[in-house]
C-alpha cells in the first residue's frame, strides 16, 4: 500500500470528484460514513459523544458523523471551534443540514469563551484540523486541545490528530497536539503515523477505505509504502512437484561464539523453517556439539578457532551467506569478517556484531557488495550511519545509507523499515511489543537468509521476511501472551504464518 503525501491525497480527492464523478459533499459523506460505522461497531450509547469541529473540511467530516450518530439516537453534542470565520463550502453545507435537527445541540466556541466540561466517561471526536495543517497550533485552540487531553475521555481523531503534521515531525515545532486513543484515517496511512514520536498522539490507528480511484493513485510515484498481507501473498513463491532441496538453495550462517551459541541456534532454525533446502552453520569449535545435538537438520562447518569466528570457510557452494549473530567483536573476528567481505562473490547479510564491527571500521563498508542486506536495531544503525535527533531524521539517514552503498537496510522496531538502493522505504504492518526479547533479531536474520538462499531478490526477501517475522510474532503473542513469549516462539509461529498467507 502506498503512503501518499498530503499533496497527492488532495490530488486523488480532486481526481475522484471529477472522474467518478461525485460531488465533494458526497465524498465527504462517504468518508464520514466509514467513521460512523467504525464508531458504531466499537462503542455503545452509554457515552455522551462530544464532537469538536473546525470550520474546514475536517470539521465537515465531524458534522456528518454527528448527524449520522444523532440519527441513531446517540447522545451527541457539537462544538464549532471558531478560530476563523472562513468556513469551507462543504463545512457550510453540512452545518446547515445539521441545524435542521432540532434534537442536536450545536455550540460555538470562540477565544475567551469557557471551554465545555468533558467527563472521563465522555467520548471526544476530534475534527478540528485535518491533514492540511501548515503551522503549529497555539492560542485558544491550543488551550482547547490541552483541555481535551487533560479530560481523560476516550478521544478519536478523524483523519489525523489535530496539530499533527502528516508528512514531517511535529514534536519539534512547539505546537499543541491532540493525544488520541484512536485515529481513523482515510484510504492511505500517513507517514507521520509510523514513528515513535507520534505514538502518544496517534494511538491505535485504522485506515478506512473511501473509494479514491485506483486508476489515479496506482500511477502516483511515491517513496514510502506500507506492507500488508496482500503484498506478502504476492511475494511468496509456490513449490513445484519436481523441486528438490537443491532447488531451494544452500545457506551459510556464520554465527555464535563462546557463551552466545543460542544466537546461532535460533538463527539457524529460522533459516530452515523459512524454507532453505540446505543450511550450514559455521561456528567455533565450542559450538559444534550444540548445533549437531539441538538441530540435526543443520550441517556444521567448524571454525579454526575454539571460541570465536576466526576464518571463513570455502564459500563457493553457498547460494546465500549471513554473518553476525553472537560472533562478538574480538580482533580475530574483525579480521575474519574483513576476509569474508573480500572473498565473497555474492551479497552478504550483516547482522548484530557484524554490523558493530563495520561501525568500528567504516572504510570497509565501501567494499561490501551492492545488494547486501543490513539488519540493525537503532543503536547498531547509529554506529553505522551516525546519530540523529529524531526518528524522522534517522529515516533520512537510513535512506541515504542505502542509496550511497547500494544496499538494503532493515531497521528493526515497531513498523520495521526496509530501505532500498532506490531510496524507497517499506514499513511493516505486523509485529507487537512482545517481540522485544533477546533472540528475536536472530530469528529475523534466519528468515531473511533462508529466503535469500531460495533465490528471492534481496528486496523481496527483506519485505517478505520482515512481514512473516512480525506475523509469526503476532501468532506467538496470541498463544503465549506478549509478556511470556520468547524468541523461539516466533520461529514456531512461522509455521502458521506461512500457512496463513499461502
Amino acid at each position: 500500500m502506498k503512503i501518499l503525501p498530503v499533496a497527492h491525497i488532495r490530488e486523488a480527492d480532486a481526481y475522484t470528484i471529477k472522474h467518478e464523478p461525485i460531488i465533494s459533499t458526497n465524498l465527504m459523506e462517504r468518508a464520514a460514513t466509514q467513521c460512523f460505522k467504525w464508531i458504531k461497531k466499537h462503542t455503545d450509547k452509554s457515552h455522551r459523544i462530544k464532537i469538536f469541529c473546525g470550520p474546514g473540511n475536517n470539521g465537515g467530516d465531524g458534522l456528518v458523523i454527528a448527524r449520522l450518530l444523532s440519527d441513531k439516537e446517540y447522545d451527541v453534542n457539537v462544538f464549532i471551534v471558531r478560530f476563523t470565520e472562513n468556513d469551507s463550502d462543504d463545512f457550510t453545507i453540512n452545518l446547515k443540514r445539521l441545524e435542521e435537527l432540532e434534537s442536536l445541540n450545536i455550540i460555538e466556541i470562540r477565544e475567551g469563551d469557557k471551554f465545555p466540561e468533558i467527563s472521563i466517561n465522555d467520548m471526544v471526536l476530534d475534527s478540528i484540523f485535518g491533514s492540511g495543517l501548515s503551522r503549529p497550533v497555539g492560542g485558544f485552540t491550543g488551550d482547547l486541545i490541552n483541555h481535551i487531553n487533560q479530560s481523560g475521555a476516550i478521544t478519536i481523531a478523524i483523519d489525523v490528530p489535530s496539530g499533527l503534521f502528516s508528512d514531517e515531525n511535529s514534536t519539534d515545532k512547539g505546537g499543541t497536539i491532540i493525544e488520541a486513543d484512536y485515529t481513523l484515517s482515510f484510504q492511505f496511512p500517513k507517514y507521520a503515523f509510523l514513528f515513535p514520536e507520534n505514538d502518544k498522539y496517534v494511538g491505535e490507528w485504522h485506515i478506512l477505505p473511501i473509494g479514491l480511484m485506483p486508476e489515479f493513485t496506482d500511477k502516483l510515484e511515491v517513496s514510502n509504502y506500507f506492507v500488508g498481507k496482500w503484498d506478502a501473498v504476492q511475494l511468496l513463491k509456490l513449490r513445484n512437484k519436481f523441486d528438490h532441496k537443491g532447488t531451494f538453495g544452500h545457506a551459510l550462517l556464520i554465527a555464535g561464539g563462546y557463551g552466545k551459541m543460542g544466537a546461532a541456534l535460533l538463527a539457524a532454525k529460522a533459516v530452515l523453517r523459512s524454507g532453505a533446502g540446505l543450511v550450514t552453520a559455521h561456528v567455533p569449535k565450542t559450538g559444534y556439539a550444540i548445533i549437531q545435538t539441538s538441530l540435526p537438520e543443520c550441517m556444521v562447518s567448524i571454525d579454526v578457532n575454539d571460541e570465536v569466528f576466526g576464518k571463513p570457510p570455502e564459500l563457493g557452494v553457498y547460494s546465500a551467506i549471513g554473518v553476525g549473530p553472537g560472533i562478538g567483536t574480538h580482533k580475530t573476528t574483525q579480521n575474519a569478517l574483513k576476509l569474508l567481505i573480500q572473498n565473497s562473490s555474492k551479497p552478504l547479510l550483516f547482522d548484530a556484531d557484524a554490523i558493530n564491527i563495520l561501525g568500528e571500521n567504516k572504510t570497509w563498508i565501501s567494499f561490501v557488495r551492492s545488494g547486501s542486506v543490513f539488519t540493525p536495531h537503532p543503536k547498531e544503525f547509529e554506529r553505522l550511519a551516525g546519530k540523529s535527533s529524531d526518528n524522522f531524521e534517522r529515516n533520512t539517514l537510513q535512506r541515504e545509507f542505502s542509496i550511497r552503498h547500494k544496499v538494503y537496510v532493515v531497521l528493526k522496531g515497531a513498523h520495521t523499515c526496509i530501505s532500498t538502493p532506490d531510496g524507497e522505504c517499506f514499513f511493516n504492518s505486523t509485529g507487537n511489543p512482545g517481540m522485544a526479547t533477546g533472540g528475536s533479531g536472530d530469528v529475523l536474520t534466519g528468515i531473511i537468509l533462508g529466503l535469500l538462499a531460495q533465490n528471492y531478490h534481496p528486496q523481496e526477501a527483506c519485505i517478505l521476511g520482515v512481514y512473516l517475522h512480525g506475523l509469526a510474532g503476532d501468532i506467538a503473542a496470541k498463544q503465549k501472551s506478549q509478556q511470556a513469549m520468547i524468541a523461539g516462539d516466533i520461529t514456531e509461529g512461522l509455521v502458521r504464518a506461512i500457512k496463513k498467507i499461502r
